[in-house]
């Protein structure tokens, strides 16, 4: 199940090839990525896909698709407006931003909430939920959950995963970065940090919310 820091890729932020920079955050113990570039034919972004699962091989990572196309793989990150119910894959994982998303779920196995802070992804966009409504939506999730937008830096890392997410998603922060390596293996850090010094919580399930 994705956890930690998980890269979500945009090759057009990224300072670098996107796969020099999946590759120096992977240097830094980043073991999830996320493709997106729905902008590509489905032939360049299956030829990325498998670019990337090279890259990952190495470390026993796993690339996760955007979109209901596994390119090839059998893991997927679907929208929040669908598709329902989710295809069948090894691992799926769905965008939500409110409890109302969260209440639509049915085999998926992970999600991300967003966005937690301001974007400069996405100026905008939101209003951000902050710690408070990140931790408030994680305890109505029947399935774990990653933080997605705005985060930036270990504190707002250490921030999420004290609010109860299993890790943390980041985008620009790592696509921008001058060294994605040591910025990759410093939010790695705290994400474990916090969560060593967490209190443990059991996750509810819908059947709890119900």
């Amino acid at each position: 199940m994705p956890s930690g820091v998980v890269l979500l890729s945009d090759r057009w932020q990224a300072r670098r090839p996107l796969t020099e920079v999946v590759e120096a955050a992977v240097a830094g113990g980043v073991r999830w990525v996320v493709l997106r570039e729905k902008d590509l034919s489905r032939a360049e972004r299956a030829a990325l896909a498998a670019e990337l699962r090279a890259i990952l091989a190495d470390v026993d990572g796993r690339l996760i698709v955007a979109g209901p196309d596994p390119l090839d793989g059998d893991a997927v990150h679907l929208p929040a407006a669908g598709p329902y119910p989710p295809p069948a894959a090894g691992l799926v994982g769905r965008s939500c931003h409110d409890a109302t998303e969260l209440d639509r779920l049915t085999t998926e196995d992970y999600v991300t909430l967003s966005p937690v802070f301001p974007t400069r992804t996405k100026p905008g966009y939101g209003p951000p939920l902050h710690a408070a409504g990140l931790r408030e939506l994680i305890t109505t999730s029947p399935v774990p959950v990653l933080a997605l937008g705005g985060i930036e830096t270990p504190a707002q890392v250490r921030e999420c995963v004290a609010a109860g997410a299993a890790g943390v998603a980041v985008l620009g922060a790592l696509m921008r970065a001058h060294d994605p390596t040591e910025l990759a293996a410093a939010l790695i850090g705290a994400a474990g940090r916090a969560d060593h010094g967490r209190p443990q919580t059991p996750t509810a399930t819908k059947e709890d919310n119900e």
